[in-house]
């Protein structure tokens, strides 16, 4: 059990759990009127029973072990009476901090191409041997991404089997006539983040997952400020890659989900440690630059 790493006092179970994610779901439709509604209340329950029920790592996880996270979907297109949706879709996790009540956000993706055929009373089909739907397609492929960014803040590198499995949902889907899944069709869109994930030119940063939750985030409630120096030290080597990598997915998924975390954290350091990583973050993570702006201030 990942948990086992990290708490050392947990012994193996020999108790399986069906459960490995606890997601919570929720559809939005704004433009559907309310006579239609009943499907998007069935199909809201079936997503979240689909991604709740299912056994996504090789790990007999314990209730408390359950990787937190949110699907946000909002239906952007349907005409009341086709099986056809067109709808984006907010995906988000965190892992709790050691010793704290307190967690921390792992994951904020946004996927505009959302797009899936369903009919009420459907059910939801998946096998990791073939493409059966692209609805429980783009679930899994994101119950694997999230589980493999879990296991990366435990032990470096391992979440390395759950993109594997990410991967082999990407490979069946290119058969799918949706979009989203191709190389050609987007520089950010699922194929480039699985193929960031598993690119051992990204490595440097998965580690930096590792580090920044093990060393930094888990042991700050005992000892703040070796907590925030070792998440300081991290961002040499995160310039590094953005250098090598201009534009990498990797890299802008880390900062969406950490950015007002990093703040909070970094703006206690020292004057001179908060200019610096001012210096960093502006360049490596543009986007947010306006926020950084604050750690130029001195204490």
């Amino acid at each position: 059990m990942k948990y086992i790493l990290f708490f050392f006092l947990l012994s193996v179970s020999a108790i399986s759990y069906s459960q490995d994610l606890n997601a919570r779901v929720q559809i939005l439709a704004p433009q559907v009127s309310n006579a239609n509604k009943r499907i998007v209340d069935v199909l809201e329950v079936s997503i979240k029973d689909f991604l709740n029920n299912r056994r996504w790592t090789a790990d007999a996880l314990q209730p408390q072990e359950r990787i937190d996270c949110n699907f946000v979907i909002t239906i952007t297109e349907w005409d009341g009476s086709s099986s056809n949706f067109k709808a984006e879709a907010q995906i988000q996790s965190s892992r709790p901090v050691y010793n704290s009540s307190y967690n921390s956000t792992i994951l904020n993706l946004s996927d505009k191409e959302f797009t899936f055929a369903y009919s009420e009373g459907q059910a939801l089909d998946f096998s990791d041997q073939n493409y059966l739907t692209n609805l429980t397609s783009l679930l899994a492929f994101y119950a694997y991404i999230i589980t493999g960014m879990d296991y990366d803040t435990f032990s470096k590198l391992g979440g390395t089997p759950y993109f594997q499995k990410a991967q082999t949902v990407l490979n069946n889907s290119q058969i799918a006539p949706n979009v989203g899944w191709k190389a050609h069709e987007s520089l950010r869109n699922r194929f480039w983040l699985i193929e960031n994930l598993m690119n051992k030119a990204y490595n440097p940063i998965r580690e930096n997952l590792y580090e920044y939750h093990r060393d930094g985030l888990d042991v700050m409630v005992e000892n703040p400020s070796k907590g925030r120096k070792a998440i300081y030290s991290i961002l040499p080597q995160l310039e590094k890659i953005d250098k090598q990598k201009q534009g990498a997915v990797l890299n802008q998924v880390f900062f969406t989900a950490k950015s007002d975390e990093l703040i909070n954290i970094l703006n206690d350091a020292e004057p001179q440690e908060k200019l610096k990583a001012f210096s960093i973050l502006s360049v490596v993570d543009p986007a947010n630059s306006l926020k950084y702006e604050i750690l130029k201030r001195s204490r």
